[in-house]
């Protein structure tokens, strides 16, 4: 009964340390990357609400990267606390086998290791290829603020603006407009040209019907006709206006839209590496190209794999005496070895990917090195034991 509220205590206060620590990372990358993502508003011309539905779906994927290094500093922490604070000498005295007590701690560590697979192969992929999908069907809300003065404004492939001045309310002058995609609707005088050229001294973006206009007056309109008949010969009509209005429900910004491999299910990144002749599977490269779908299989199912690894390794802080001289450099031995761990899983993930053996190899040395290191513990407590009844 005693040991269970032990073991209690020891659970939250690990569990204090590790979510304070996760979610202190996560706020300052999340941070820096929301800021980055205001391109999406300033550049692409998206709304508001895409670029703030877009940036949450982004934290569950900062979670799960910094779970392995804010369980390793949180494990660091606790340990620190209780040695610090003389619990771990009282519950020694009091005949608590340290043995028990790792074993504790790696059940914890198979908790959050299963909770980083959960995240890594369902969660994440399935939230960020949703919020792929906000940035494929939203239309431009913000056009208006796309629109710099005097710069080219290409934003739009196929599609270039200028204009001049703009003042507060969104009115536009001395607007200049090249349309090589055949973007802008509303031309239907301009039906079959390959190219237009819009000059105009005054023009506003409004909305008619939830669908966005913009409205140009005192202009030309010059388009390039290409006559099959006489050798691709270009000619060029040119219509004066008053006063015309351009759909502009057409445009499509260059944010990325493709569903990237980290964006598509797991599911389908086994049934791509192991089914050759599949070509409907998103993201299935040709076979020579395929490293970067093991790579980020192993990413999802391999990486945590090493954090049962790196609780181990920290343990061995358990066994360090007061009496010992090298006991303020285990403190920091430890913790930089098992950090180093991390950062050698993260680089070598990508190499993974490049063969199959990479990969067996990969995924079999924390298999291997579990059993070594914690039969080394269990030898370092047996040694100490004989040294204190000697």
């Amino acid at each position: 009964m005693l040991s269970n509220k032990i073991y209690k205590h020891f659970f939250l206060e690990l569990s204090k340390y590790f979510f304070i620590t996760l979610f202190t990372f996560t706020a300052i990358v999340w941070t820096v990357q929301a800021v980055n993502f205001l391109d999406l508003v300033v550049e692409d011309g998206h709304a508001l609400s895409v670029y703030l539905s877009y940036s949450l779906l982004n934290i569950p994927k900062i979670l799960t990267k910094f779970i392995p290094l804010s369980f390793l500093i949180s494990l660091v922490l606790a340990i620190l606390k209780f040695e610090n604070e003389n619990e771990l000498i009282i519950l020694w005295t009091a005949g608590l086998n340290k043995l028990k007590l790792v074993n504790f701690f790696i059940k914890v560590s198979l908790i959050v290791t299963l909770l980083q697979l959960f995240l890594a192969t369902l969660i994440n992929p399935s939230v960020l290829n949703y919020s792929r999908s906000l940035i494929k069907s939203s239309s431009l809300d913000f056009i208006s603020s796309m629109v710099k003065t005097n710069q080219f404004n290409d934003t739009v492939p196929g599609l270039t603006i200028f204009v001049e001045k703009k003042n507060a309310n969104g009115d536009m002058q001395n607007i200049f407009i090249r349309d090589e995609g055949k973007i802008l609707r509303g031309l239907e005088n301009s039906k079959g040209t390959d190219n237009v050229t819009i000059i105009a001294k005054k023009g506003r973006i409004a909305n008619s019907q939830n669908i966005p206009v913009l409205i140009l007056k005192n202009g030309i309109i010059q388009s390039e006709k290409v006559d099959k008949e006489k050798n691709d010969k270009k000619n060029l009509q040119t219509i004066r206006f008053e006063k015309t209005a351009l759909r502009l429900d057409n445009l499509q910004t260059r944010s990325i839209i493709q569903t990237k491999i980290q964006e598509t299910p797991s599911r389908l990144l086994v049934q791509c590496y192991f089914d050759k002749g599949n070509k409907k599977i998103l993201n299935c490269p040709r076979d020579h190209k395929k490293n970067d779908v093991l790579s980020e299989i192993n990413r999802r199912f391999g990486m945590p794999l090493y954090i049962p690894v790196i609780t181990l390794i920290i343990c061995f802080l358990l066994n360090q005496r007061e009496e010992n001289k090298f006991k303020i450099f285990y403190k920091y031995f430890y913790p930089i070895f098992s950090f180093l761990i991390l950062v050698i899983a993260e680089v070598l993930v990508k190499y993974s990917g490049k063969s199959f053996t990479n990969t067996l190899i990969y995924y079999l040395t924390p298999l291997a090195i579990l059993p070594l290191v914690y039969f080394e513990i269990i030898r370092n407590f047996l040694y100490e034991n004989l040294r204190k009844k000697s």
